[in-house]
């Protein structure tokens, strides 16, 4: 009987090659090498002629089994699972991009991708245009001949603005670029990435995917939905391939030398959090909007941003797009810098630490922490005052949220 529900799908999904002992959980196949019976075996492996793994940095058990369980929800082309966010985020850029390239993005993104895309590939020769996301006009002056992407964050990180999805797919099909979506905060039971166009999704795997930050990981999801002739450093694998180019350039070579793959371990814990993401996912959202609210009535609170609530100016765009539970992460603002530490400094229940997406909630000051190394000027222009808070929330009774909230503000 074929299963059409998101848990479903993931408790369900049939293991590559049936495990000997019947286990209900793939087992952690914690070794580097795997042994073959003769010469040929071996060297058809290597050659990629048959499925087996040989080592694994390259591909293990454990991992392809979350890699598995990824593709079937998602209805992917391929599926690799990585170390880190972040380290998604690279191999994504250094399969397709080259010298002379260039991609377009918004400075609202995570502090760590904005340092990549406007730092570090910068020294390979890869340029990236800041724009303005919401504004078709700004977006489309900047796309020239080298142009090859646009990479988005659903959500951005802080800053909690929401693009038209279907709107940037339009105009990367109108002018053949890829388009590459971070959906880190708005998971795979919420936004289907591929009816909105997206060709590549990256996700850091340690935020709800982990089951309770227990683990770190990335995952690129490759739709196998893009004519990859388009962009010059895969059209040779394009003719060869065809969709398949990004995924054969990706796990034969990017992925390969960089080393950046997930441990079997953490393979095992991310596994085990996927099947009850949606549990923890609707608590954590109905958290965050009721907290939204309560925020809102506040006199010390001096602006709310969620995109659940209609006060947000992204609230019709993200009910369109994601529904009633856009994310379970909030900002507001206080009247000072000194006013958000010495919140932070009465809260009891609720963390002082820098994630998303755990069981517990967490509250940091992101000007202070993840953007401390720019200056005030950047941190403005990047959306990131001193006034900022953002509260990612856990799964615990929202009373008790509230409360500790509310004893701060007074």
């Amino acid at each position: 009987m074929e299963t059409n529900g998101f848990s479903t799908k993931i408790l369900h999904t049939s293991y590559l090659k049936k495990d000997i002992h019947h286990a209900l959980h793939m087992p952690i196949y914690s070794n580097a090498a795997f042994e073959f019976d003769n010469a040929e075996q071996m060297e058809q492996a290597f050659l990629g002629k048959q499925p087996d793994h040989v080592y694994s940095r390259i591909s293990n058990p454990t991992v392809e089994n979350l890699e598995q369980k990824i593709r079937m929800i998602t209805g992917a082309l391929s599926v690799t699972a990585l170390s880190s966010g972040m380290a998604a985020i690279s191999n994504v850029f250094f399969t397709f991009a080259e010298a002379g390239d260039n991609v377009i993005s918004s400075k609202h993104l995570f502090g760590n991708s904005y340092s990549f895309l406007n730092s570090t590939i910068k020294s390979f020769g890869i340029e990236t245009k800041f724009c303005d996301l919401t504004d078709v006009n700004d977006i489309e002056k900047n796309i020239d001949g080298n142009t090859k992407a646009i990479f988005f964050e659903t959500i951005t990180n802080p800053q909690l603005e929401v693009v038209d999805i279907h709107q940037l797919s339009v105009i990367a099909k109108k002018h053949n670029l890829i388009l590459i979506a971070d959906s880190t905060i708005t998971p795979f039971n919420i936004f289907k990435a591929k009816e909105f166009g997206v060709n590549i999704e990256v996700i850091s795997a340690t935020k709800i995917i982990s089951g309770g930050a227990t683990s770190i990981g990335g995952v690129i999801v490759d739709y196998g939905n893009f004519n990859w002739e388009h962009i010059k450093k895969l059209e040779p694998l394009a003719k060869k391939f065809g969709h398949h180019a990004f995924h054969a350039k990706l796990r034969k070579e990017i992925f390969r030398n960089i080393g950046a793959c997930l441990s079997p371990f953490h393979a095992y814990l991310q596994s085990i959090g996927l099947e009850t993401l949606e549990l923890r996912y609707l608590k954590a959202a109905l958290n965050c909007k009721q907290t939204a609210e309560f925020l809102n009535q506040q006199k010390e609170v001096i602006h709310v941003n969620y995109p659940g609530i209609p006060d947000s100016r992204f609230y019709d765009i993200s009910k369109k797009q994601f529904g009633e539970w856009p994310g379970a992460v909030l900002t507001f603002d206080l009247k000072s810098k000194l006013a958000c530490f010495d919140f932070l400094n009465k809260l009891t229940i609720i963390r002082r630490a820098t994630n998303l997406y755990d069981n517990k909630t967490l509250i940091m000051h992101p000007a202070s922490t993840i953007f401390c190394e720019y200056s005030n000027d950047i941190r403005e222009d990047l959306g990131i005052p001193d006034t900022l808070i953002r509260l990612s929330l856990g799964i615990e009774d929202v009373n008790d949220l509230i409360g500790d909230i509310k004893n701060a503000l007074r």
